[in-house]
């Protein structure tokens, strides 16, 4: 279900990969699903049965992306990244870990003078998450 009173959604554009990271995603965090996905047809701007537009959660928030029908010079970059607060020592670590796999870890997990654990990588699609230990 819609969280009817967000009014700003993150927009992710991917390049063919759109459906594959949202299933990734949705693995990874609790209270997740794709709730819609509307496909290029044959005569779609885009590559037929990729993802026209699709609308995910992630822990109750709203995501939205495509697979862009446009060739762009740019993609995703950690100046733009998903901060996630984790609740304990196994969240932090199994997200960090996954999120990492095919990606580039930017801070490794550690302890940092403003989080006592936080990690920052960029996962295999190329989009930047930062995660810290939530303090009690």
């Amino acid at each position: 279900m819609l969280n009817a009173g967000q009014k700003i959604t993150p927009f992710l554009t991917f390049d063919g990969q759109a459906e594959e990271a949202m299933n990734f995603y949705v693995s990874l965090f609790e209270q997740s699903e794709i709730v819609s996905i509307t496909r290029y047809g044959p005569e779609g701007f885009g590559k037929e049965g990729s993802v026209m537009h699709a609308t995910f959660t992630l822990n109750g928030q709203v995501f939205m992306c495509i697979d862009s029908s446009v060739k762009h010079e740019w993609t995703f970059t950690p100046a733009v990244s998903l901060y996630v607060s984790c609740q304990s020592e196994e969240e932090i670590d199994r997200l960090i870990d996954r999120l990492s796999q095919g990606g580039q870890v930017l801070m490794p997990l550690d302890s940092y003078p403003f989080s006592a654990k936080f990690g920052w990588v960029n996962d295999r699609y190329g989009v930047s998450w930062q995660l810290s230990l939530a303090r009690d």
